[in-house]
């Protein structure tokens, strides 16, 4: 298990705990690591089968195996009453570990999840699956862009991306991996336990992702006992990049409420 911490700048015991979406890296939070240090200790780490030495998963792989790894991670770190902050696939992590585990978290931040998968979504999935299987990793790496941001940022940002994209074909994961971890989220069904826990809950949305309707954000916010829904306009599906400022401030000031 590779765990990143990062100590707070200030004398605190509070922790808080980033988890990835489907890519299932630490360094997606890199935008939000020095902000958060500001405030608390920050934990991020990578998830089981996204390196490129990784071993094979299983199958039956499934979103309990993810939250079975948090769970690890954070008991072997001495770690409990953490805020969380998940994206996608990450958010759902920390739903399982909250029903599960609950005096391991504490608040929790859940961005542009679901209460259950539109079809919108189901052809994105399906599109990205055809493309790795297909017509090849570089095909797959260089068209989520478009899933993820918002076109005027991908514009700006062209030479940073492409960059970050040549960095993600050289060090991709098993391609049976990247599928076994698509099929444990399309197969996941967050009301399942997500009714069911009663941590403080901000789910945040964005009006212009255009894998994920923000529609759904809302459902699952309303389908949860202690959940509050926030909509951001711009930011796309990974706004904690493209819009990291107004982002960092939203959930921040959730979790700082008393």
């Amino acid at each position: 298990m590779l765990v990143k911490r990062y100590p707070c700048k200030k004398d605190t015991s509070e922790t808080i705990v980033f988890s990835s979406g489907l890519g299932g890296h630490a360094n997606f939070w890199l935008p939000q690591i020095e902000y958060f240090a500001e405030h608390y200790n920050v934990v991020c780490y990578e998830q089981d089968g996204v390196l490129p030495n990784s071993e094979l998963l299983s199958d039956s792989y499934s979103m309990q195996d993810l939250a079975e790894q948090l769970i690890k991670i954070l008991e072997k770190e001495g770690l409990s009453n953490c805020h969380f902050v998940g994206h996608a696939l990450g958010g759902f992590i920390g739903i399982e570990v909250a029903n599960k585990a609950p005096e391991l978290l504490d608040k929790l931040v859940i961005l542009n999840g679901w209460e259950r998968l539109d079809p919108h979504t189901i052809k994105c999935f399906n599109m990205r699956k055809s493309l790795i299987e297909d017509t090849g990793i570089e095909a797959f790496v260089r068209a989520q862009a478009i899933f993820l941001y918002p076109p005027i940022w991908i514009s700006n940002n062209i030479e940073a991306l492409t960059q970050k994209e040549d960095a993600a074909i050289a060090s991709f994961p098993p391609v049976e991996n990247v599928l076994t971890r698509l099929k444990a989220l399309q197969s996941y069904q967050p009301l399942i336990n997500a009714k069911h826990i009663k941590n403080p809950t901000l789910v945040l949305s964005n009006l212009d992702d255009v894998l994920v309707p923000w529609q759904r954000g809302l459902a699952l916010a309303e389908n949860m006992q202690n959940a509050q829904f926030e909509l951001m306009v711009t930011g796309g599906h990974a706004s904690t990049i493209s819009e990291t400022c107004s982002t960092n401030s939203k959930i921040l000031e959730f979790l700082s409420k008393i």
